[in-house]
Order: structure tokens, then sequence, then C-alpha cells
């Protein structure tokens, strides 16, 4: 006699697998990154943040402004606020805390710089990653021959421009942690290495009036920098010292400061300037040292680990680094000591002491 049961239905019978399978929406949120970034970049390139400081904007007024299709505006500004990079109330537009603060261009802390430099070079570079990985040779115009980035770079005013401005955006919440993360009271004189529009200086001066401070870098930076200095209204405790720090002897001063130098070179030439950092600085002296670095179990710190791919693709040998790693290397230089802390977001400083 046949079974009377019904047969199983397999719409009503869940599959063991798929039900423990893991969540999808992890891989999908980072393999689809690019869209994102994409919209934030090109936002950012339009001065969008910087016209809604004006005043908030209803959507056809920001279009008509920033010259958009009326097919793509809708959806691209709506994006923005989805990513939460602006607010929508009753149909007008505007900024958020975060973008009025850090994209609006000639406010004090603009990052634009560096979102501009993301979007005009590192979104077309990384596209090169594969090729990278596979050769482990840049990526960029020394593999067309050119000798490396930085000679080609200060060569060329407004890259130079555009590059002074991305590190500053890059540098800005460092540089004022930093300022408040170390005690100064015991120094009188600080000098910063590859000091670009001299961000860092003007800050920490201006925090701490009993500093005087030195600027060093490659000749084709003083004109930004000495526009900053003439903003600052501190030309009487800083100045510019044009100088190539392989080619000469660094500067003397109490405090000599690395901010994203090191990871720029092969560790022999990172060593070759800290033991020129230790020559120069007095016994108690101390050298700063501050970059994105990757964590010491390298599992957690993506942007570390993404900048150690970004010097790839940018260098012959650039590389990030560990703090551990810095600090076997301050200890190899002849500094007596060495200790890290955090400074802000992904970025950490390790002071050593000579």
């Amino acid at each position: 006699m046949s079974d009377p049961s019904p047969a199983p239905s397999s719409a009503s019978s869940p599959d063991p697998a798929h039900a423990a399978a893991p969540d999808l929406g992890p891989i999908m949120r980072i393999a689809g990154g690019f869209m994102a970034s994409k919209v934030l970049l090109v936002a950012a390139r339009l001065d969008l943040f910087t016209h809604l400081a004006e005043h908030p904007m209803n959507g056809e007024e920001l279009r008509a402004r920033l010259g958009l299709h009326p097919r793509a505006a809708r959806d691209f500004f709506d994006a923005l606020v989805a990513l939460g990079t602006l607010e929508r109330a009753d149909g007008l537009y505007t900024n958020t805390p975060g973008t009025a603060h850090y994209l609006v261009r000639g406010g004090p802390a603009y990052v634009g710089g560096l979102l501009e430099l993301s979007d005009a070079r590192m979104y077309e570079l990384w596209g090169k990653l594969d090729a990278g990985l596979r050769t482990g040779r840049p990526q960029n115009e020394i593999e067309a021959g050119e000798e490396d980035l930085y000679t080609d770079l200060y060569q060329d005013p407004d890259r130079l421009a555009a590059f002074q401005q991305a590190m500053t955006g890059l540098s800005m919440s460092s540089t004022h942690a930093l300022a408040e993360a170390v005690d100064w009271s015991p120094y009188r004189t600080v000098t910063d290495i590859g000091c670009a529009e001299g961000a860092l200086l003007t800050h920490l001066l201006g925090r701490h009036p009993h500093l005087r401070g030195t600027g060093f870098d490659l000749a084709a930076v003083a004109p930004s920098f000495r526009r900053r200095l003439a903003d600052s209204g501190l030309g009487d405790r800083l100045s510019f010292l044009a100088g190539d720090f392989f080619a000469e002897p660094l500067p003397r001063a109490d405090v000599l400061i690395f901010g994203h130098i090191l990871s720029g070179w092969a560790p022999p030439k990172a060593m070759t300037l800290l033991r020129k950092a230790h020559e120069a600085l007095p016994a108690g002296g101390i050298v700063i040292v501050y970059e994105t670095f990757i964590d010491d179990a390298r599992r957690e710190n993506v942007d570390g680990l993404l900048m150690g791919l970004t010097m790839l693709l940018e260098t012959p040998g650039g590389n990030a680094y560990t703090a551990a790693d810095c600090r076997s290397r301050l200890a190899d230089a002849g500094f007596r000591e060495s200790r890290v802390r955090h400074l802000a977001g992904p970025e950490s400083m390790v002071i050593g002491v000579k």
C-alpha cells in the first residue's frame, strides 16, 4: 500500500547549507566600495560642499550651480545623503557637520586637496594594482622611465601644489593631536623634515609660544610655505631652510619630526635619515616619526596595509611598516629609548630619545 503522506515540498524545506551561509553583505560592500568612493571624490572636485556652504539649496538650484544634467542630479545628490555626506530636509540639501568642517574650500580644516589627489591620481593608479602585485614595480611615472615620483613632482608647480595640499589634508588630525600629545616644555627648537606647506609647524608654534621652528624641504616648496607663514603671524619664530635631506646634514634642533616621510623610501634609505637625525640632535633630544603604521599583528589597521600597497604603486622601495619596526630602526640608529602613542584615526607616532 502506498504512503498517503504528501511528498516533502522543496519550497518549505530550507536548504541547510543556505541557512548556515555567512552574510554576503560585507563582501559586496567592499566589492562595490569604488562606486561610493567615486561619488564623494567627484562631489569634492565639483566643489559641491563649498557651494552648499553659502546657503541650503534645493535640487534644481544645486544642479544648475554645478552644471549637471537633469537626469543625473537627483540620484547623485541623494546618494550623497545616503552615504552620510549631505543632509536633506524639506527639499533642501545642506552639508553635514563633517563635510562643512573638512570639505569647504578655504576653511582652516579643508582636506579636499587629499580627495582631489585621490580622484586625479590614486583612483587610476589603483586600477593597476594587479600589475604591481605581479611585478613588484611602481605603476606610475617610474614605469615610463622617469627617475622617481618626487623628482618629477617637484619640477611641476601645479602638481606639487596639489600634492602639498593633499599632504596637509592627510596630516591635519595628527598635526593637531601632536601639539597636545607631547610635553613640549623641555624643548626650544623643532624642525619638520619634509615640511610641505608648513601646516604642522604653524599650528604647533601657535599652541606653544616658547618654541621656534624650521621647515626643511626642497627649494620648490618655499613659495607655499612662505604664503602660509605670512598668514600665520609667526615670522619671528618660524623660518624655511631649503635642502636635500639625503645630500646634506639635517638641521640641528631639540626635536626633529618625520611625518609620512620614511614610508616613502626603502628601509636602507629610511635608516640613513634616522642616523642623520641622531647626529643632528643633542643629548636628550627627540625624533618624532608619525605615520599610518601597520598594527604590530598586521590584521587590524586596514589603512596602514593599504598605505603599504600605495607605496608599492608609487615608489621603487617605499613601504608601510609597524611601530615595532620603527622602534627597532631607532634602536639601530643609536636612540636609547622609544615609545609609541596613538595620535588620530589610523595614525600614531613613535618618539625616539637620544
